[in-house]
């Protein structure tokens, strides 16, 4: 019923980086569905954000992965996340997962380069290999698109790379 998730995100492109790092207490609410509520912190080379998260993780139906996280953070700023992914069992243990992502921020935060309202839409595709259900390295491709102030803060709209990593849970 409960435990303690370690979420971690990070980007290094040139000579920039952007990590975000998330602490999440979960407790089960219903056999689908869990809250969560913690702290996240965002680093790198733009100056460090602490921020209070509350959200709900689950399995929508037609088995589709939901993640929908509220932030909020200092000097008023607020931010809201979802993620949706689903997995395409290809054998027992390949899987490919597509997965799609939006922020949304309540203010400018001109020094992390990000804008108010519709922030960016991520879209990925990754295939992994399950070599235990809880060890499983991936590949993939990962597509990022800016709107609004965002996509002037950071100089460009979109953004496509190549991702390599591995999904761990103990």
């Amino acid at each position: 019923y409960h435990k303690l998730w370690l979420k971690t995100e990070g980007v290094h492109k040139h000579d920039q980086e952007d990590v975000r790092v998330e602490a999440l207490w979960n407790r089960i609410i219903t056999p689908w569905w869990s809250a969560q509520a913690g702290v996240r912190q965002d680093f790198g080379d733009a100056p460090s954000r602490t921020w209070l998260a509350l959200g709900v993780e689950g399995l929508a139906p037609q088995w589709f992965d939901v993640e929908a996280t509220a932030y909020f953070g200092e000097e008023g700023r607020t931010a809201f996340r979802v993620d949706v992914g689903y997995d395409l069992l290809l054998t027992q243990r390949l899987v490919l997962q597509p997965q799609v992502e939006a922020d949304v921020y309540g203010k400018d935060d001109v020094e992390r380069r990000i804008g108010s309202g519709l922030s960016d839409v991520e879209a990925s595709l990754r295939l992994r290999y399950e070599v235990r259900r809880e060890f499983a390295p991936y590949i993939g491709v990962h597509w990022v698109r800016r709107f609004g102030e965002t996509a002037d803060l950071a100089g460009d709209d979109s953004d496509t790379r190549f991702v390599a990593g591995v999904r761990v849970w103990f």
